[in-house]
């Protein structure tokens, strides 16, 4: 067959179709130029799909539980990536995925030759994950990602050496509800803090109490979360007095989403401290973030007893406190603020109430010390 001829065989030409009129021909031609080239296209789809992405660890540091102030080397492998992602590492120490090596530089760059290499501190499990250039990660986490969102894909590797299985958490019932006890480390406020399960329990007149401890020369503090999660409502608090906290020394009362980025912790603050320095106001509200000057009204409480409360409503956050001196007919409203710009939508969060030392103030903690929560209240 001439080669002219081959070409409008393999378009969908016959000897029988050259016999048709013209007009008949040239729809047979333009179905088959059609058919052409969305076989092209469906052949370039095939042909542009590059590999899975993936990563891999070819030097896991040891596992060490109390190992935060170590540092040592983290080495691994990517492949199908594409240009400008970079590795980004996570350590696991007390229960939390920590940012490594340290938040202001969290991107370790893949070489030409596909490896990474980066400094981490010790931890019982590390993370790598390959990320999109602009993806913001967070500074600690209580549960890794998953991919998307500017995540390609995640790697975990267990340390070195054997480490022990984590006892199941303490539960304790307060004001009707079930909480259970936090053992993980925090960042809140930017330091570091670690936590205890002896540090919080319940009397027998059924208030909660919540302690900062010196173990072994180091502080532990208290922190309570409930097991489920509310939603829109009002919920309060009922405090004793707190005149006896010291500067460094931080009670928060707020709601608390752990799977949430960094900006969207879906985050509502009651926090009493004087954040370490003397002539502070001790109380204020907060919407987080609270780097943003609305978001924040901060005042100053008296002794005795408190009633701390938030009523949550779509796009609004109604702050009260309120003094119980003197019995209910000696109340008084000591602040009370709305907040209608960037509240939070409810969704995963849950109410948590922690006691924790503020480790950047002028005036460091000296003193064990303990609140007692009397009374939760939610209402739908």
């Amino acid at each position: 067959m001439p080669v002219g001829s081959r070409r409008l065989f393999d378009l969908g030409f016959t000897k029988e179709t050259s016999m048709l009129p013209r007009t008949r021909r040239f729809d047979v031609w333009r179905g088959a130029s059609l058919l052409a080239f969305l076989a092209l296209l469906a052949g370039c789809g095939r042909w542009s799909k590059g590999p899975t992405a993936s990563i891999s660890f070819s030097k896991v540091p040891a596992a060490d539980e109390d190992g935060y102030d170590k540092f040592a080397t983290i080495e691994g492998i990517a492949r199908g990536f594409h240009p400008g992602q970079q590795i980004v590492l996570y350590s696991k120490s007390e229960e939390l995925w920590w940012l490594q090596p340290v938040a202001d530089h969290p991107f370790a760059k893949i070489q030409d030759d596909s490896t990474w290499k980066s400094q981490v501190h010790l931890g019982t499990e590390y993370a790598a994950l390959l990320v999109d250039p602009g993806y913001n990660p967070p500074e600690t986490s209580e549960t890794l990602p998953s991919p998307g969102g500017g995540i390609e894909t995640i790697e975990v590797a267990k340390g070195q050496g054997a480490v022990s299985t984590p006892a199941s958490p303490k539960t304790v019932t307060f004001s009707g509800y079930e909480w259970t006890v936090r053992t993980a480390a925090s960042n809140r406020a930017g330091t570091k803090n670690s936590f205890s399960a002896e540090n919080a329990w319940t009397d027998d007149h059924g208030a909660l109490h919540l302690r900062i401890a010196k173990n072994h020369g180091k502080w532990t503090c208290a922190e309570v979360k409930l097991v489920r999660s509310l939603g829109y409502g009002t919920y309060s608090f009922v405090v004793r007095d707190i005149s006896q906290l010291e500067p460094a020394a931080v009670l928060t009362l707020l709601t608390w989403d752990g799977m949430g980025g960094e900006q969207n912790r879906r985050e509502l603050d009651v926090e009493i401290s004087r954040w370490g320095y003397r002539e502070n106001e001790n109380a204020h509200y907060v919407v987080q973030p609270y780097f943003i000057p609305a978001n924040m009204v901060r005042f100053r409480v008296p002794d005795g007893v408190l009633t701390h409360s938030f009523e949550w409503k779509p796009g609004r956050a109604a702050f009260s406190t309120v003094s119980r001196s003197g019995g209910a007919a000696g109340a008084r409203v000591i602040n009370q603020h709305v907040f209608t710009s960037g509240v939070p939508s409810a969704d995963g969060e849950s109410v948590r109430m922690n006691l924790y030392v503020f480790n950047k103030g002028e005036i460091p903690l000296k003193n064990e010390t303990e609140v007692v929560i009397e009374k939760f209240e939610y209402l739908p």
